[in-house]
């Protein structure tokens, strides 16, 4: 079965009513209806009027509140907006039951031509990554820079965490999972997620960890969660595949704008390994190397990734587009996060 097979949900006109999201403190949630898809939208209004805007793109499993921390960061730096992409946050099924990695760039093109606020400082994380690293390949007009959060983009060797993922897009192997962990409690299925994301899941709050379990009971009342998950699988492993113009990594040399890319060591999804060749195809990038930090960077350590942030901000502020540079070294040393710019 492929990510565009018919969905095999209600459609989101028949859905049961299930809570929203969390929407934190000066965060605001709405929903966009474009053409065969409805998109929630998290926005957090800027310190002051005339911000650059930027937009911000989930990985698979994940939401819009994965970027909450980075955007109240950022909130004197640009005008920050969150997708929830289909099938997942607050966002039902796509009407057509396309999950691919181009689906979803579709749907994030479709966002930013429908209300017009292109070009923007654009963010990724895992899955979200190869959908921005798309987009910014595709569409260059719609991109001012790239900023890239444990990309899943193409490995040889696939970490070892990442084989459940894997194995999730192939058929069946999702109920399995399904009728094998039916016992565990939302506690346990956070746990297990928070171990395998972060570099210290000891660095969630109490709060956060609370926060996390009443979003995973949310996701488990959804009757299109699983399908979501298994189709959006599908559509990573079927990007991998592609070879010619259409392969990510191809796509990635494609890119125009200045690119910051976000590693950490303890990443046991995404390896850090691939740090280094990312900061080759993209053409004008900076490498990021967080020694503690895990597949989600931006939750563990936000305000050292907004700092990054504002470098390439200042960087390219009076850049429309980027010019070649060379490709960005990684200077990590011993225990310290380092930024390398890689000229230009």
């Amino acid at each position: 079965m492929s990510s565009t097979e018919p969905p095999s949900v209600p459609p989101a006109n028949v859905l049961p009513k299930v809570a929203p999201v969390r929407v934190a403190e000066g965060e605001r949630l709405r929903s966009v209806g474009l053409a065969g898809i409805t998109l929630a939208v998290r926005s957090r209004p800027p310190a002051r009027e005339g911000l650059p805007p930027a937009l911000y793109v989930h990985g698979l499993g994940g939401s819009s509140q994965n970027w909450s921390a980075l955007m109240a960061e950022l909130d004197d730096a640009v005008h920050s907006e969150a997708l929830d992409l289909p099938g997942f946050g607050d966002s039902p099924p796509p009407d057509d039951g396309d999950y691919s990695i181009t689906a979803h760039a579709r749907a994030v093109i479709r966002y930013l031509d429908t209300t017009g606020r292109g070009p923007v400082h654009l963010f990724g994380n895992s899955m979200g990554g190869a959908v921005v690293t798309r987009v910014a390949a595709v569409r260059p007009d719609l991109v001012r820079t790239l900023t890239l959060v444990s990309p899943a983009l193409p490995e040889l060797r696939v970490q070892r965490g990442a084989v459940p993922t894997a194995l999730l897009a192939v058929p069946g192997v999702a109920a399995l999972f399904n009728r094998l962990t039916k016992d565990w409690t939302p506690e346990q299925r956070v746990r297990g997620v928070m171990a395998l994301c972060y570099g210290d899941p000891g660095r969630v709050t109490p709060d956060g960890f609370r926060d996390a379990v009443a979003e995973m009971e949310r996701r488990l009342r959804l009757p299109y969660h699983w399908d979501a998950m298994t189709r959006s699988a599908r559509g990573i492993v079927n990007a991998y595949t592609l070879g010619g113009q259409h392969g990510l990594w191809r796509q990635a040399e494609r890119v125009l704008a200045p690119a910051l890319l976000i590693y950490g060591r303890r990443d046991r999804l995404v390896s850090h390994r691939m740090a280094q060749k990312a900061a080759r195809a993209f053409r004008d990038s900076r490498l990021l190397s967080l020694p503690d930090a895990g597949h989600v960077a931006m939750m563990e350590y936000p305000e050292t990734v907004a700092a990054a942030f504002r470098e390439l901000l200042a960087e390219t502020a009076v850049r429309e587009t980027a010019r070649p540079a060379a490709p960005a070294r990684d200077a990590y040393a011993g225990g310290e996060p380092s930024v390398v710019g890689a000229g230009g």
